[in-house]
């Protein structure tokens, strides 16, 4: 071999800490949430913001139709999240 070999280092690793008790994920809220409510609500406001002429509630079917997710469950979703109704503009039945 050419030149000088280097020595040999040993690197001492850190033991991987444990997550702390603050930095656990929040509960889940009580019963099953389907992912696909979040998508809803995201198209819902991309489909506002591409039609400011519709009404929200014919937007909403529609993305709920396309989706082929129930309209009375996705009605229950937002009556459990509390201000999500009144911030999309949806008044109560």
């Amino acid at each position: 071999m050419r030149g000088k070999q280097r020595a040999k280092t040993v690197v001492k690793l850190e033991e991987p800490r444990k997550p702390a008790s603050s930095q656990k994920a929040p509960p889940q809220p009580p019963g099953e949430v389907d992912p696909l409510y979040g998508v809803v609500l995201l198209k819902v406001a991309l489909e506002l913001k591409r039609n400011k002429e519709g009404r929200v509630e014919d937007i909403l079917r529609g993305v709920l139709a396309r989706m082929r997710i129930p309209e009375h469950e996705f009605q229950a979703f937002l009556k459990q999240q509390g201000g999500r109704l009144k911030d999309l503009g949806l008044h109560e039945r």
